[in-house]
């Protein structure tokens, strides 16, 4: 039955390493994983299962760009699939799930944010689902690269949408992170496909240069490699957009042709570099690691490293998109320890400080039994950037002192596009009397009515009807898909319950405060782990295979830099003057003076002038626009350990 859809719709004559099992599992009704290299057709396990399950196919997908590439590749085999996205207007959001509930898609693509949507998740609860699909599903787990909290409410959606099994899908799932995954999806050990990370026609070097020599280094490597005739597509890796722009310009004048890609363009400039670089008309991309993700490009010839990776995972995740056509590319990693300070910023960055954390607390504890929160103004008042302050939120849930309850938009408001009597004519009985209700209970502007939730509900009450939340909003979605209003809604308003109040304030902020050190201290033995692998003398294919729990690769490999007898060591940046003969007033005493009449009762601590003299940006920071204080990012070549343990000393 699969061969002849396998062979029928996508015209392939057998499946890849571990696809069968994976296929098999979820026909059969069960719940898997598959954890396989990246460009080795984990997409394909949802894809052709979806033609043969009785209902929708939902998958939860981290990035636009894999969206549409997905899309385009089911479209050209004639696969009934659509996507829900925030670059849609209204009417094309609405056209899509019109066309899921007349059964016309059989796959659905969103964004794990989409399903706070209160709309949504209204309007995805009258739909039956065979299947939801995880897609980077390592963004599950604290303990993979990538953890994004949002993901780890995806098992009680499962529950709460009544879908009957998940797959996983990832390239770079370490053995604990593969247990973290199975454990939260209730997913048998049987069911977990991996295929193994070792690719023969990769060959990895490490060939470390110093800073200043990089540019001409890389310009030498690549001009090498372009005089023949044959393409040689090729993507090097940076990590500020600023190096891209830079080091593209200066491979433009060394005669190597390219152009770089970072989130700070404008879409449509990202979206021609993309369709230029497939079309082979751009053979070089320097870019950030915005780019890749949806690229599905098989004769990419080699990467290029110029600035350390993020991770192991990240690393392996970057080289795999190299040689997806199986034959040799090469992998080159040109980088030192010069950017490491870069990406242990980044880690640094995200550590909460404990009078924030305790500031979250109080504001919990002063909510009472039901905790609505706004996640942006609640960041600014703790000075935890988002990100951190979700996983905050998910820490408090997983010890049992709040629990999710639901997402909702605060302000609604509509535009009538006829006349309000018309618009209540349109109905009879009940339904007529409903309407009249929410137009009634509408603040009216000159052309918009701002619905009024509490007065709606008062007013329900009066007249004896159901004007519950729910209804209200289905109703609202149902005159906008007939053309009768324009909606718009505003502040997600987070609601919790809070499930226990009997805590001690300073113990949980204690804790809470050793888990993110815990974590901060966990990543940067990340990056330390990453350095170690990078300058191994044994084999580099080994050891990566070996950090995701393969162990079959083969050893020596014979095609990486550790084999052919070229260890690596990492040059360090030019040493640094020391800090000990300078002192901090003299850098900071401008954000000081802005704290005391405008921070809100932010305290200067060492962490909190680190963060500004390393230039680390933070919501309290934007707030106060410190970036125009010229001690802002004076010391961003420094170690942030080593700036933040000599504020220590000096304000002992």
């Amino acid at each position: 039955m699969i061969e002849q859809t396998l062979q029928r719709v996508f015209g392939y004559a057998d499946f890849r390493t571990g696809q069968r099992p994976v296929i098999e599992a979820v026909v059969a009704g069960r719940s898997a994983a598959a954890i396989f290299p990246t460009g080795s057709g984990k997409s394909l396990c949802y894809q052709l299962p979806a033609l043969h399950l009785p209902h929708l196919t939902l998958v939860i997908s981290p990035l636009l760009a894999l969206m549409q590439d997905q899309l385009a590749f089911l479209e050209r085999h004639g696969i009934r699939a659509a996507s829900i996205d925030s670059g849609q207007s209204r009417e094309e959001a609405a056209a899509v799930m019109a066309g899921v509930e007349r059964g016309e898609i059989s796959i659905l693509m969103i964004s794990v944010e989409r399903l706070k949507n209160e709309r949504f998740r209204a309007f995805i609860r009258r739909i039956p689902i065979s299947l939801m699909v995880v897609d980077e599903a390592h963004c599950i787990s604290e303990w993979g690269h990538n953890f994004r909290p949002d993901y780890l409410k995806l098992p009680d959606y499962q529950r709460e949408f009544g879908i009957p099994q998940a797959l996983l899908l990832t390239a770079t799932a370490t053995p604990r992170v593969i247990d973290d995954m199975r454990e939260r999806f209730a997913i048998s050990a049987e069911d977990v496909t991996a295929t193994g990370f070792y690719r023969e026609n990769l060959d990895l070097s490490v060939a470390p240069v110093a800073a200043d020599a990089r540019p001409r280094a890389l310009a030498a490597w690549l001009q090498q490699r372009r005089s023949g005739t044959a393409p040689f597509p090729t993507i090097v890796y940076v990590t500020l957009q600023q190096t891209a722009e830079r080091l593209a310009a200066y491979l433009a004048k060394a005669g190597v042709a390219a152009t770089a890609y970072h989130a700070g363009l404008e879409a449509g400039r990202r979206e021609a570099i993309q369709r230029d670089f497939m079309a082979g008309q751009t053979s070089c991309i320097v870019a950030t690691i915005a780019f890749g993700m949806g690229i599905d490009k098989a004769d990419i010839r080699a990467v290029v490293h110029f600035d350390l990776p993020k991770s192991i995972e990240n690393y392996s995740q970057e080289i795999g998109r190299a040689g997806r056509d199986g034959a040799p590319s090469e992998c080159l990693m040109l980088a030192g320890r010069d950017t490491l300070g870069v990406l242990e910023t980044f880690v640094y960055g995200d550590t909460p400080e404990r009078h924030g954390i305790r500031r979250v607390i109080d504001e919990l504890r002063a909510a009472g039994r039901r905790w609505e929160l706004l996640l942006t103004p609640l960041s600014q008042h703790a000075n935890i950037r988002p990100l951190p302050l979700k996983t905050l939120l998910v820490q408090l849930e997983l010890r049992g002192i709040i629990q999710p309850r639901h997402a909702y938009f605060a302000d609604y408001r509509f535009k009538l596009l006829e006349e309000p009597e018309a618009l209540v004519a349109r109905f009879q009985g009940e339904r007529q009397a409903f309407v009249q209700t929410i137009l009634d209970a509408a603040r009216k502007a000159r052309t918009w009515h701002e619905l009024d939730f509490a007065a709606l509900e008062a007013l329900g009450r009066e007249r004896g009807l159901d004007t519950a939340r729910a209804r209200v909003i289905t109703a609202l979605d149902y005159f906008v898909d007939k053309g009768w209003i324009e909606l718009q809604s505003r502040q997600l308003t987070e609601v919790y319950e809070v499930m226990s109040a009997d805590f001690d304030p300073e113990a949980l902020t204690d804790e809470l405060h050793g888990y993110f050190h815990d974590k901060e201290a966990a990543e940067i033995a990340r990056l330390h782990a990453m350095l170690e692998l990078f300058e191994s003398d044994r084999c580099l294919s080994r050891r990566l295979a070996e950090w995701f729990g393969d162990d079959r690769a083969p050893e020596p490999c014979g095609h990486c830099s550790a084999c052919r007898g070229q260890p690596a060591r990492l040059p360090s940046g030019p040493a640094l003057p020391s800090l000990e003969d300078r002192h901090p007033d003299e850098l900071v005493g401008d954000l000081r003076s802005r704290l005391a009449t405008q921070g809100e009762g932010h305290p200067a601590t060492p962490d909190l002038l680190a963060r500004f003299l390393c230039g680390i940006t933070t919501p309290l920071f934007t707030r106060l626009k410190v970036r125009q204080l010229p001690g802002f990012a004076a010391l961003e070549g420094y170690p942030y350990a080593e700036v933040r343990e000599w504020l220590a000393r000096c304000m002992a």
